[in-house]
């Protein structure tokens, strides 16, 4: 009987693909979980600490979602792991039915650290380079070492450390359906030295969470993902791709479950390198590009073989009253919309695009009420949603390239 029960356990997690797109490496397919089916690709809406800012877990379902990610840093600091354990896991816990992600806790390595205080994000444009000169990290939060790395907790100063087996520890108390391995997320503008170091750290890292993962979830209910790192280096990155789609443990483990494709990046060069690891990982393994939610990303990630995004953006946006439109994001704080009584966007069919003007949600910004964050979240989380959905359909139907050169003929990549 126990025999019967491992062996269901471990057929809950699998990945299948449905349909490949000729002379690119698309593909569409469907990953399943304990809780549930994500048709990929898909966009996984972040709920950073077990909550979609500004919305219900009902409002993010009626936006088409099918899976959350949360940030297993935060969950860890508030309200604690262990507390989500005695909840049921993130999924019961928030009251969310259905898939769930959690990062490492990585990317914090980078925003705690060497981030700290400048404006450098993971993916680099062409000003940061500039910032980077004129403003290095001051008082960071973060220190790494071979083992692990220290932090001071941003919420009251405590001193707290994460390794490869705690972050696995943490991310099994979450209880989400994917979790990753413990990477250090590096700055895009980092030297080659620099990039090697890490990534080699960031490999045996990855090796030390797989036993951990084994020691704890032997049954492998949660589906490992390695963090593919190696900053814009070609050589670097195709050398991650490679050690860790070869990594496993003695006695015949499965290695990873699936990747992640972590930063950093340069914007302008984002779709060649993340080409260049799918091309060597797996085929039949799920691929997860992290934290990137650009429409155009998306498109050009999908191209190159990615099947799961993620991105804080949506939701960010909307609280600093910024929408999607399919031309492109417009900004309603702006005086012009203070009288625009028309939709938000007639080409999207969002429950709040129909219902509210742009005058309306204009009102509600400057009278600095909370229902402006709401609603708006609720729009581009539909936006981006169903924007994904649509690629994945055209995948299917074969006229991908149709749809890509229909929308970036009228997106605007700056906010109108």
């Amino acid at each position: 009987m126990a025999l019967t029960h491992s062996i269901q356990i471990l057929d809950m997690f699998n990945f299948e693909i449905q349909k490949k797109l000729e002379n690119t490496l698309a593909r569409a397919g469907v990953i399943h979980t304990p809780h549930g089916d994500i048709q990929t690709p898909a966009f996984i809406v972040v709920g950073t600490k077990a909550t979609v800012k500004a919305m219900t877990p009902e409002m993010v379902r009626e936006c088409g979602a099918e899976a959350v990610l949360g940030n297993t840093y935060h969950l860890y600091l508030q309200p604690g792991d262990d507390i989500v354990k005695e909840g049921g896991g993130m999924s019961k816990f928030m009251n969310w039915n259905g898939p769930t992600f959690t990062d490492s806790g990585g990317f914090q390595v980078f925003s705690l650290g060497e981030a700290f205080g400048t404006k450098v994000s993971k993916v680099a444009s062409g000003d940061d380079a500039m910032v980077s000169e004129k403003k290095g990290p001051k008082n960071k939060l973060a220190t790494i070492d071979e083992d692990g790395v220290d932090f001071k907790s941003h919420i009251n100063g405590d001193m707290h450390r994460i390794t490869p087996e705690r972050s696995m520890q943490i991310q099994w108390n979450l209880g989400a359906d994917i979790i990753f391995a413990f990477d250090e997320c590096t700055s895009p503008l980092a030297d080659h030295d620099y990039q090697r170091a890490a990534m080699d750290r960031t490999h045996r890292w990855a090796y030390r969470c797989l036993e951990e993962h084994q020691n704890l979830d032997p049954e492998n209910r949660q589906a490992l993902f390695a963090v593919v790192q190696g900053g814009r280096h070609e050589d670097l990155r195709k050398e991650s791709a490679e050690i860790l789609a070869a990594m496993d443990l003695p006695a015949g483990h499965a290695g990873f479950d699936g990747f992640g494709i972590g930063g950093s990046f340069n914007k302008k060069d984002m779709a060649s390198a993340v080409g260049w690891v799918n091309k060597i990982l797996p085929e039949n393994k799920p691929r997860h590009l992290l934290g990137i939610g650009d429409p155009i990303d998306i498109f050009l990630g999908v191209e190159a073989g990615c099947d799961t995004f993620d991105c804080v953006t949506p939701t960010r946006l909307a609280r600093h009253g910024h929408v999607y439109t399919r031309t492109g994001v417009i900004n309603l704080k702006k005086a012009e919309f203070r009288r625009d009584f028309t939709p938000i966007d007639t080409e999207t069919s969002s429950p709040i695009s129909l219902k509210y003007t742009r005058a309306y949600l204009a009102h509600l910004y400057r009278s600095n009420e909370m229902l402006a964050a709401t609603l708006c979240s609720q729009h581009n989380v539909y936006f981006i949603v169903n924007l994904v959905k649509e690629i994945r359909q055209s995948i299917i139907d074969g006229n991908f390239q149709e749809l890509k050169e229909k929308f970036l003929a009228h997106y605007q990549t700056k906010t109108k």
